[in-house]
């Protein structure tokens, strides 16, 4: 049986996910994010059992074909911008219709109405969150990071930047740089 889990975002995340329901019993074939295939059909009891142990941890079971396609939208893009490290070769609208087999109008309008929010919008947050990532680990420079992200220059990632965060990514680096201590102050 596949069971659909909201809120997956990383590999800790499917580790926790695994880990909980060999805790419950249950023989795990695969986690993916978003996704737990187990062996066996667990009644309602059961299933009511595995979404509260997975509650517990911030998860949450996805009943409806609705929320698991938009839970796939967005794993789709985590995967994409935090894990992959591929640029995208095409646009977001064909990547995630040939992702998911889906109309890419059907994604967004579902998305839209499910998330008050758009495909695009929760595109862009993801990747800004990652910069802000790379910005901390103060590794790469900021043309390094458009690079690796796709941006077209680092001028338009650093306006996209400002225009999420209110900083540019300087200052928020900087500001990032002043509340971290020491291994002394620890």
């Amino acid at each position: 049986m596949h069971l659909y889990i909201k809120n997956m975002v990383c590999n800790r995340c499917i580790t926790a996910v695994r880990n909980e329901l060999d805790t419950l019993g249950y023989t795990v074939h695969d986690v993916t994010l978003g996704e737990a295939e187990i062996t066996g059909e667990p009644d309602a009891a059961q299933l009511e059992t595995i979404a509260f142990s997975l509650k517990k941890l911030g998860f949450e079971l996805i009943a409806d074909r609705k929320g698991r396609i938009i839970e796939q939208v967005k794993n789709e893009i985590v995967q994409l911008v935090h894990h992959s490290g591929e640029i995208l070769a095409t646009n977001l609208s064909s990547f995630l219709a040939d992702k998911l087999q889906y109309d890419y109008t059907y994604l967004s309008n579902l998305f839209s109405e499910v998330e008050d929010t758009t495909i695009e919008k929760y595109y862009i947050a993801q990747r800004i969150e990652k910069v802000k990532e790379l910005l901390v680990y103060d590794e790469l420079s900021l043309a390094q990071i458009a690079g690796q992200l796709g941006y077209s220059s680092p001028a338009y990632l650093s306006g996209q930047f400002k225009k999420v965060t209110g900083f540019t990514p300087t200052h928020y680096k900087s500001i990032k740089a002043n509340k971290r201590r020491s291994i002394d102050e620890l």
